[in-house]
């Protein structure tokens, strides 16, 4: 018979999230949480995960969420546990991916008295938080406990973000019951989106007027709906439609790999490519150079669509349209019409010349990051989850076309390489299909940790380029003329073998094309462990190649 715990708000908190359909829980070990790691890991409908490094139990955590498109929840001890889910936490905020907090602290007479793993934990998450619920001992009204804790709750699942839910457990911690609580299944409210038929009116006669109209797609979940919505603007020949990879719509009239396009752009190129209108929508964007570009040659009017906020990138926001971005096209589409323009068909040309000098470079220069990644992502299977570390990585990857199959992932809410290969792991538990994560060096060894984990799926594999450093410090202007070129780029001798043998991943090494293309061969075929291919690139060659490609390009 299963056992739960006797403590009357364990079994609130148990049978709130049971009662908001939240059934993934990661639990990272401690004596403090006992009462909520007995009734988690005992209740037949919940999947528990234990994970030891709170750090990366929360990124885990964070990668299940971010495929599942439902809540998880983490638990953790008292003290400086709490702090380790911090860079996690910010991620879920500003990436609208919805976590479950949920913490053991010592009761309130314990706190700030010298008590062992004692912090204040209080709201120690306000900034990046959706809700913090601070629970007490010795409730006497438990129908005001129950609310508080499922509204915070509430919070994580419409708003799709954090919400920290703080418990104090007093000793005894292990006594149990064979019986918990039942809460009413939480019904969510039918969620209804308008837009006002003048507001319309008035936006759409705008957007009829301007002949020159850019949509800009940044991280998004795949979505049909959105692929075909936003190929209606293809036949706008004053329309042009800008994405990231990490974006997940496709098309060859739209224009990907941003930077390469614009980067040879002198000031008159620019103010051409300069917008009447900007509409963006999805998440944070990759490219620095758009950012750049935009906020020096503003639109006129920039509008943004998303049900929850509208960040002024571009500091030249005119109008935020908060519903979802399938309703806001749905409703729009039907009042617009073509405007005649040569703006769609002038850049798009300039697309094709860039890909034919794209192309030139690519097959004849040296073995560089540049190179592999060509390599990389032309070998990664059709229907294939891609997960990408931050920093190089994910840059290095707009420059390429990946099939439209792929579906393509990066923690860019913060776009720290803190978590990165934790997040790809949960995200790799949580779907079917196979998973490749490709990241960088450093990203890798600081969260290596990540592979203290029971529950990496075979069919995961981790491609690490592994330049010897942090490459990028070697291309963005300054680290090399700081005189502290070490400091930023960190160079270092290691590898990922002897990690691999630790945790039982089957390890692959090369460095050079050659030796890539026979490693990848069978790195994607079935097998009964992950495996890991490390690719070793010349660390003082990689930036040179790289600012000769864009070079190129201006020729």
């Amino acid at each position: 018979m299963p056992q739960f715990p006797k403590n009357e708000l364990a079994q609130i908190v148990i049978a709130s999230c049971l009662a908001n359909n939240i059934t993934q829980v990661v639990i990272s070990p401690g004596s403090r949480n006992a009462p909520l790691t007995i009734g988690f890991s005992n209740h037949p409908a919940i999947k528990t995960y234990s994970i030891v490094d709170e750090r990366c139990a929360a990124f885990f955590a964070l990668g299940m969420a971010q495929q599942l498109k439902k809540p998880v929840a983490i638990i953790c001890t008292s003290g400086s546990a709490l702090l380790n889910y911090y860079p996690a936490i910010s991620e879920a905020f500003y990436s609208n991916i919805p976590l479950l907090v949920i913490s053991a602290d010592r009761p309130k007479h314990l706190i700030d008295i010298g008590d062992g793993q004692t912090i204040r934990q209080e709201n120690v998450f306000q900034n990046h938080i959706l809700a913090s619920v601070n629970l007490v001992e010795n409730y006497s009204d438990f129908t005001a406990v129950k609310k508080i804790v499922n509204e915070a709750i509430y919070k994580v699942k419409v708003e799709n973000g954090p919400a920290h839910i703080n418990v104090p457990f007093d000793e005894p911690l292990y006594e149990t019951t064979d019986s918990l609580i039942t809460i009413e299944t939480i019904i969510e409210p039918t969620i209804i989106e308008n837009i006002d038929e003048d507001t319309l009116n008035n936006f759409s006669k705008i957007w009829n007027s301007s002949s020159k109209k850019m949509i800009l797609v940044g991280q998004n979940f795949p979505d049909e709906k959105l692929q075909k919505q936003l190929e209606y603007f293809i036949n706008d020949p004053s329309v042009l439609v800008l994405i990231e990879n990490t974006a997940n719509v496709s098309h060859p009239k739209f224009i990907n790999s941003i930077d390469k396009l614009i980067f040879p752009l002198d000031d008159a190129e620019l103010e051409a490519f300069q917008p009447d209108i900007l509409l963006s929508l999805g998440g944070l964007i990759v490219s620095k150079k758009i950012k750049q570009h935009l906020r020096k040659y503003q639109p006129k009017q920039h509008w943004h669509i998303d049900t929850k906020i509208a960040l002024d990138t571009f500091l030249c926001l005119k109008h935020h349209f908060k519903v979802s971005v399938n309703y806001f096209f749905t409703q729009f589409i039907s009042k617009i019409k073509t405007v005649e323009s040569n703006y769609q068909e002038f850049w798009l040309s300039k697309k094709e010349g860039r890909l034919i000098k794209h192309k030139n470079y690519i097959d004849n220069c040296d073995y560089s990051d540049l190179k592999v990644f060509d390599t990389l992502l032309k070998s990664v299977p059709k229907n294939t989850q891609l997960q990408l570390s931050n920093s190089s990585v994910i840059r290095y990857s707009q420059l390429f076309d990946i099939d439209k199959s792929i579906k393509v992932f990066c923690n860019r809410g913060t776009s720290g390489i803190d978590g990165s290969t934790s997040t790809a792991i949960g995200a790799a538990v949580a779907v079917e299909g196979n998973t490749v994560f490709i990241t960088g060096d450093i990203s890798f060894f600081y969260d290596s940790n990540a592979l203290w984990n029971s529950y990496i799926p075979a069919n995961f594999r981790i491609i690490l380029i592994n330049n010897g450093g942090g490459g990028i410090f070697r291309f963005i202007p300054g680290p090399q003329k700081s005189n502290a070129l070490d400091y930023f780029e960190t160079p270092h001798n290691l590898t990922a073998k002897h990690l691999c043998k630790m945790y039982n991943l089957e390890y692959f090494s090369a460095n050079n094309s050659e030796s890539i293309n026979t490693n990848l061969i069978d790195f994607y075929t079935e097998s009964t462990t992950s495996k890991l291919l490390e690719i070793f690139t010349p660390r003082e060659e990689n930036d040179k190649i790289l600012k000769a490609y864009f070079n190129n390009l201006k020729e």
